[in-house]
């Protein structure tokens, strides 16, 4: 596997770390255990700022344009398939918002709502990281040059350092506490 999709799928084993976390909580949610709802905020800025900001804006302002010059179809094709399931992320990520702000308030339900909504998002986004790992990297590999790949990372490293010198590193730390405090 070449630099870009091997960057990409660390980030997905990054990203899987927040899931087992996020999972973790939802399964103690729903058994009734009391949480601390900054640690509901914190997986979920997690997944926001990791998941989404950085990891999917790569993807839809890099990857995907990159694999449309070289053919892959985006409108009713393999592409706008995942940017729709990166749209239904987000909708997930409103949800656990939503559900948080009423957890915060006393909402005996919202803990119940939460573990739900985090239930459909883990469920949603391992699916999504499977066909990306297992098809979608496969094709984007055989189909670009060495040349394709090197301006694909060159892109890559320009959007991480747009975020922050040490972003990666900061997350990649987060999710493993994450994991170590809450997966069961």
């Amino acid at each position: 596997m070449t630099a870009p999709f091997h960057k990409l799928k660390h980030e997905h084993r990054i990203i899987e770390q927040a899931l087992r976390a996020l999972n973790g909580i939802s399964l103690r949610l729903q058994v009734g255990e009391p949480i601390p709802s900054n640690a509901l905020s914190r997986v979920v800025d997690f997944i926001k700022t990791f998941t989404d900001h950085f990891h999917h804006r790569k993807e839809e302002e890099h990857l995907f344009p990159a694999l449309e010059r070289q053919g892959i179809q985006r409108e009713d094709g393999p592409l706008g398939m995942m940017e729709h399931e990166h749209e239904i992320e987000r909708q997930l990520l409103d949800e656990l918002d939503i559900a948080i702000k009423a957890y915060q308030r006393g909402d005996d339900e919202a803990g119940r709502r939460f573990a739900e909504a985090a239930t459909r998002y883990t469920d949603h986004l391992i699916s999504h990281v499977q066909k990306e790992d297992n098809v979608l990297f496969k094709i984007a590999e055989e189909m670009m040059g060495e040349e394709e790949q090197k301006d694909l990372m060159d892109a890559f490293k320009k959007a991480e350092a747009e975020m922050g010198e040490g972003v990666l590193e900061h997350y990649e730390r987060m999710a493993a506490e994450l994991e170590e405090e809450w997966t069961v």
